[in-house]
């Protein structure tokens, strides 16, 4: 009796051992991707994502375009696939008509178009001047008539419109690259820097992305050469942070 117990005892021993070692691959692989070992980062693969640039300056020889050309070449580079637009380029008319007002209104192809492709971004990237603490009238032209109800956000049920309304915009991520002439000290105390407010609390928090990021390079009128060429640096690393490769 004895000994047959022990055997008994030894063979159910081994019948666990064998399971466990069915199952050790698995526990490995999911102790892997949830420790981070000291020294070692962890490699995330990122899956292809569709990115959508916007430039709003009328001059092809600006610092903007030079920014412009950085982060498309980047964004490729990385393995997503780009929508880039030249607002002025392509003459984007700025001016909303009154029968695009409302959210059922039938549009006409181009902005229907930009609606969709707004719609599909998985993240924005927006590159202007600051002119008087704004954008240029085309880019904000083109919030007008894009960032529209339907296609940006909506409203509760019940509420005619003076609520605060649901975000329904699929991008994570909007990434905004602003030039000026003034300091951004005095920027930030004399102007109170009104982009920022602008692009983060009045759009795009609204509209659902949760991941905002701005970055202004100044002054750029005195800038030299390789003042500029760092600054073409950070926009490479911010592309890389926000949308690094598939």
């Amino acid at each position: 009796m004895k000994f047959g117990s022990r055997g008994s005892f030894i063979t159910q021993k081994l019948r666990l051992f064998a399971e466990f070692c069915l199952v050790l691959p698995a526990l490995m692989m999911f102790f892997n991707t949830r420790v981070r070992k000291p020294g070692f980062p962890q490699q995330r693969k990122w899956s292809v994502m569709i990115i959508l640039v916007l430039l709003a300056h009328p001059d092809s020889g600006s610092f903007n375009h030079a920014i412009a050309g950085t982060v498309c070449t980047r964004i490729e580079e990385n393995g997503h696939r780009l929508i880039f637009h030249d607002l002025y380029r392509e003459q984007f008319d700025p001016v909303l008509p009154a029968t695009e007002i409302p959210a059922d209104a039938e549009l006409p192809p181009t902005i229907a178009a930009h609606c969709s492709e707004l719609a599909a971004a998985d993240g924005i990237v927006i590159i202007h001047p600051n002119w008087w603490g704004q954008p240029p009238a085309v880019l904000k032209g083109w919030v007008d008539r894009v960032i529209r109800p339907g296609v940006a956000y909506r409203f509760r049920e019940g509420d005619a419109g003076e609520g605060i309304p649901v975000g329904l915009l699929k991008a994570r991520s909007a990434v905004v690259f602003n030039t000026a002439n003034t300091p951004a000290h005095r920027e930030r105390t004399v102007f109170k820097d009104p982009l920022e407010l602008l692009w983060r609390e009045c759009i795009f928090d609204l509209c659902g992305v949760s991941e905002f990021y701005r970055k202004m390079f100044a002054v750029v009128v005195t800038s030299v050469t390789a003042e500029r060429a760092s600054w073409l640096a950070e926009v490479a690393a911010a592309i890389d942070r926000f949308y690094p490769k598939s």
